[in-house]
């Protein structure tokens, strides 16, 4: 509220309290708050100015990031304060210098006075007496659908979350493409080696990555994941659908990481998205007074995380279909946890260039974004900034590029007009011109030279600068061919003379009878 507005609400809330009206009765009357209520209860006029200064001060201070600030609310109507005050401690290493109440009465003023008016969304309760120390964790997985860093294209990420259920200390892991059970297994041990131990018992929604069917009470899990449960030695629930009490927390987590972290940020690359989470995780999800509890969940942990089983060492899972995206820097390398692997020259294509990453043993396997061909293959470092380059990456391998063209070339009638066309290929498509070659070349084989002549002159004329479109058009003209040579030989056959045993079959004429031969069989 404004000064103006402020100082009215402090005298009348006196004034009714002079009157005799109880705490509740102002509140409703005045429509604030009962901690507004409170912090003006028993201050008089001169507490009251000191504090109003005080306010002011450090509205001035938000003040700074005024225009940003706006520029947001008007974009977002329905972020939440919260998630702006978490921004400027990103901006301002924890410290904004003003506090996230203060934040908030400042974005209240803003909206009313641009007229942003908030979208209200209905709050989640938890109704479930807490577990001791140790015993549960919950288990939930989710999506989200966020901008690219061009605020134009969209990308949809899949979450899966861990709770502590007594500390309510979080984990949450984002991926780029759909989950398979040996993602959730792996995430099981990076939320492990996050809580340094392991709970007692796990409660899941009934997801096919875990639960292969339920037989009138009897679970029966998936083998990936019933071998790894036996292995860690943790019990399971499994909630019912009529039953989304008992996974209450996980489900606020769930919805706390795509609405308060996720909404509204822009994503770059999957790396850098889950080392933000963490930061998140960190200071905001752990950091900060629970709403339920009044804790702060990393406090509790504290004492909660002594209560846990140990981690063994991690279990490595197969790691086939595990991938990371990472995009390609315009030296051709990618930078992955605090060093750089080369990939070969031409990987790079502009700001738009990834690769996917998979972590094998002690090697990191690097596997183009759409292809899935393997670019490279580098030995992971244990220590940081270093340079992992292959030789091969910077070796030139025209030569026997230049070389290939020049025998397809030979191949062609037109030698001048197969080496332009040929060329053009290589330019469009650089990193993939070997396997473009050797496909011209074998669909090349046993052609004529007319046929070839008329592939090359209607893909220049059409720009068909593609290997499997020359096969195509090349594979057609034959086929054409073929038809036309089949129906030249029936076209000869009807036009061969016809020796005198033919002539004197085509002259023999059917004997007729006469009439009367019928009518005696009929009469008879």
């Amino acid at each position: 509220m404004s000064k103006v507005d402020g100082y009215k609400v402090y005298i009348q809330l006196q004034q009714l309290k002079e009157m005799g009206f109880s705490k509740s009765q102002i509140a409703r009357q005045l429509e604030i708050s009962r901690p507004t209520l409170n912090r003006y209860y028993d201050l008089n006029i001169d507490e009251y100015e000191q504090l109003l200064q005080s306010m002011t001060t450090r509205a001035k201070k938000a003040d700074e990031y005024h225009d940003w600030i706006l520029n947001y609310l008007r974009e977002y109507p329905d972020i939440k304060a919260s998630e702006i005050y978490y921004w400027i401690q990103e901006k301002t290493n924890g410290d904004p210098g003003f506090s996230e109440g203060t934040l908030r009465n400042y974005i209240r003023e803003l909206r009313k006075e641009y007229n942003i008016p908030k979208t209200k969304s209905p709050r989640l309760y938890e109704a479930i007496e807490d577990p001791p120390m140790g015993q549960q964790m919950q288990v939930d997985m989710g999506e989200k659908w966020v901008f690219k860093a061009d605020k134009i294209r969209e990308i949809k990420l899949y979450l899966i979350a861990f709770v502590l259920s007594h500390s309510r200390y979080k984990y949450v892991e984002w991926f780029d493409r759909p989950l398979t059970t040996a993602d959730v297994i792996a995430a099981h041990e990076n939320a492990f080696q996050y809580f340094e131990g392991i709970p007692e018992e796990a409660v899941y929604d009934q997801d096919k990555l875990i639960l292969y069917k339920e037989n009138y009470g009897d679970l029966i899990y998936t083998h990936q994941f019933a071998s790894y449960r036996h292995k860690r030695k943790f019990r399971i629930h499994m909630c019912r659908a009529t039953d989304p009490e008992s996974k209450g927390r996980i489900e606020n987590v769930v919805g706390y990481a795509k609405n308060n972290f996720a909404a509204h940020r822009t994503f770059t690359n999957l790396e850098k998205w889950n080392e933000d989470c963490r930061r998140w995780l960190e200071i905001r999800a752990n950091g900060k007074k629970h709403g339920t509890t009044k804790k702060i969940p990393a406090q509790v942990f504290s004492v909660e995380k002594k209560y846990l089983k140990p981690v063994s060492e991690k279990i490595k899972t197969n790691s086939s279909d595990l991938s990371i995206t990472y995009q390609v820097r315009k030296d051709n390398t990618i930078p992955i946890k605090g060093n750089r692997y080369s990939v070969p020259l031409g990987t790079y294509q502009g700001p738009e260039s990834y690769v996917k990453v998979l972590e094998d043993n002690d090697k990191y396997l690097i596997y183009d974004f759409e292809s899935t061909v393997k670019l490279a293959e580098h030995k992971i470092f244990k220590t940081k900034g270093n340079l992992s380059k292959n030789s091969d990456h910077s070796r030139k391998k025209n030569d026997n590029i230049d070389k290939l063209i020049e025998k397809i070339v030979s191949i062609f009638p037109d030698n001048d007009k197969a080496n332009k066309f040929l060329n053009r290929i290589r330019k469009e498509k650089p990193r993939y011109i070997r396997d473009q070659l050797q496909v011209i070349d074998k669909a090349l084989e046993a052609k004529e030279p007319e046929t070839i002549a008329k592939t090359l002159e209607y893909c220049i004329g059409n720009k068909l600068y593609s290997a499997s479109d020359f096969r195509d058009v090349i594979n057609f003209y034959e086929k054409e061919k073929i038809k036309i040579e089949d129906d030249n030989i029936l076209l000869v056959a009807d036009n061969i003379a016809l020796n005198e045993k033919d002539k004197a079959k085509l002259a023999a004429k059917p004997a007729v009878r006469d009439l009367d031969v019928y009518q005696k069989i009929f009469d008879s």
